[in-house]
């Protein structure tokens, strides 16, 4: 056991210090932002916790998309089955369809999270985002096409946003809607998404099965095997489900204890512990029971090693959009401010969940490339047909499990790959044999809910209801926005209050407020000064003829400070905020001709 660990540790310092080492930033590479405590094999071992956390999105993402029907079409002569549900050749068009999902949902993972830790250097891994696949199966383009527009059109939809998404990214306005954000905010949106991962993980679609939505009530206590559910309710046999207490106790519960003696490795040993204890038949808490859905995922399963080409989906896209131009338009930016809001939450959260956003300026590193890096993945899954590409939450396995540098998502990358030829395995890990794995991450992810600005309530409460409306709405991005706007209505009254009273009517904590402004940094986006500039330039403005002053502002009062040399054109402009918030200071002094004069403001 020594001599492994001292092999281990040897190859982490060859590693560690070569070019390899030196371009992810290891600890001993020598870069001078090198990452501490980062290791070649813990990011391993990261990758693989993630992949193994996020692979059963290789099975579902494919069995909810190929409800949409795909590119099957339905030829029912009759008249009486319009939706093709009992059509033989409609249902064989459909289980290629899936077969064909599973491939591109793998490939596009795969590709998506390889290339982000690449350019990013960050622990995030991408996929079909869960959500946003529902929303476009089942709203968009409908059960079996029934919905707003087709399959192949909504797909031409989703590759039209991610080149939206580039240009918003290059020009810099989604690096500045997290920067406008309040801090707050965006703190409450990553402990909301680790109760997110909690309730996902307690669900019976990627969970251990503990709850499930009620008719009486918005959720109702489950745990019921399958055969006692009924319109997505246990009508009896509640909490006596076999494979929930083998997801508790043997997923759960073994991989806490783990990581209590910090056993590296704990969630992947929890996770293929109760995947192979799920595999043998015959048993109460096998995955694949004497069933219809049981032996067809037996037959796949068995194949052990299988390539399905994709047939049906492979740059599917329909250009055509005169017959259905308001329906696509309301798809397009449906799809465009649900994912730039959840891609935006999700990414911010999983950066400071990996400690590297940067509390000065409110951003992590290389966050352009990597908006525009999501952007251009959610096209390139559009080719495949899939639906949006998002940054998956369920990264914060691998970072807890210590991942830091992109390594861990080229890892998770390579795994999703190499599922592409051994689908029928990764495609078999049970639901509950991951669903502790997400409350765990959950759990973890809640500890910087003390982080928020619990002291003033107008900080307090916008926070609670994104706390709250994450998990309950199920969204990352409507929890977000109903925080926003909570905290929108409840500021501005505040604020309207304060300007109609003449500063006279004030909350008494008021000094504990976050400071926020619209222009981080002390200025407003590139996009926003240009478009000004180029308005005075038109009215024939020029920006010489702006008056220098100096102001020294705290809080809400503001002093004004002019100092102007003999010429009259030099001045000092000073700005203060809260002690207990960033200082923001512009100096603008234009050379002196007298020297005396440039002794004095050296001196200020």
């Amino acid at each position: 056991m020594d001599f492994l660990r001292r092999t281990v540790n040897h190859w982490n310092e060859v590693i560690g210090t070569s070019t390899f080492g030196r371009i992810f930033r290891l600890e001993g590479s020598g870069h001078p932002l090198e990452i501490k405590n980062t290791k070649f094999t813990t990011e391993l071992r990261a990758g693989l916790t993630t992949f193994f956390t996020m692979a059963y999105i290789i099975a579902v993402n494919a069995s909810i998309l190929s409800d949409s029907g795909g590119t099957c079409v339905c030829n029912d002569s009759t008249g009486s089955d319009p939706l093709c549900k009992t059509n033989a050749e409609y249902a064989v068009c459909v289980q290629d369809l899936h077969r064909s999902l599973v491939t591109a949902t793998a490939a596009i993972a795969g590709f998506s999270s390889f290339l982000f830790g690449f350019l990013t250097n960050m622990p995030v891994c991408l996929a079909p985002g869960m959500g946003l696949n529902a929303y476009f199966a089942y709203q968009i383009v409908g059960f079996h096409g029934g919905g707003l527009i087709p399959y192949k059109l909504a797909l031409t939809a989703v590759f039209v946003e991610g080149f939206i998404f580039i240009f918003l990214s290059l020009i810099g306005m989604r690096q500045w809607l997290v920067k406008t954000i309040p801090v707050s905010l965006k703190i409450a949106s990553g402990c909301g998404i680790g109760l997110f991962l909690s309730e996902i993980g307690l669900s019976y679609s990627a969970g251990i099965g503990a709850i499930t939505g009620g008719s009486a009530t918005p959720l109702d206590i489950a745990g019921c095997p399958a055969e006692y559910i009924v319109d997505g309710v246990c009508k009896s046999h509640k909490m006596r489900s076999p494979t929930m207490w083998i997801g508790i106790f043997c997923g759960g519960i073994v991989t806490a204890y783990l990581m209590t003696f910090k056993v590296k490795s704990a969630m992947i040993v929890g996770i293929a512990l109760v995947s192979i204890m799920s595999w043998p038949r015959g048993t109460s808490f096998t995955y694949f029971p004497d069933t219809e859905s049981g032996n067809s995922r037996w037959e796949f399963f068995t194949k052990v090693a299988e390539f399905h080409p994709i047939r049906n989906t492979l740059n599917a896209l329909d250009w055509n959009i005169s017959q259905n131009t308001s329906q696509f338009i309301l798809a397009l930016f449906t799809f465009l401010y649900v994912d730039i809001i959840d891609c935006t939450a999700t990414l911010y959260s999983m950066a400071r969940f990996s400690g590297v956003v940067d509390p000065d300026t409110g951003d992590f590193p290389r966050s352009t490339v990597a908006y525009c890096t999501d952007a251009f993945c959610i096209s390139v899954g559009s080719l495949l047909g899939c639906s949006p590409v998002t940054a998956f939450i369920e990264s914060g396995a691998g970072v807890a499990e210590g991942g830091k540098t992109g390594l861990t998502a080229m890892t998770c990358g390579v795994c999703f790959l190499v599922s592409m030829f051994f689908a029928p395995i990764f495609a078999s890990i049970p639901p509950w044999a991951t669903g502790c794995t997400l409350i765990i991450v959950g759990c973890l992810m809640m500890r910087q809910v003390v982080l928020i600005n619990w002291r003033y309530i107008g900080d307090a409460v916008p926070a609670f209801v994104t706390v709250m409306f994450i998990p309950f709405g199920y969204s990352a991005a409507y929890g977000l926005i109903a925080g926003l706007m909570t905290y929108t209505a409840l500021n501005g009254m505040v604020y309207l209050t304060k300007l109609i009273s003449g500063g006279r009517i004030v909350p008494d904590d008021e000094d504990h407020r976050e400071y926020w402004t619209i222009k981080p940094q002390g200025k407003l986006p590139w996009f926003i000064t240009a478009s000004q500039k180029l308005a005075s330039l038109a009215q024939g403005r020029s920006s010489s003829l702006a008056k220098d002053n100096v102001s020294i502002r705290s809080g809400e009062s503001q002093t004004h400070f002019r100092s102007q040399t003999s010429a009259g054109k030099d001045s000092v402009r000073m700005q203060s905020k809260d002690s207990n918030h960033e200082l923001d200071t512009v100096i603008s002094i234009p050379s002196p001709r007298d020297p005396r004069d440039e002794k004095v403001l050296r001196k200020f």
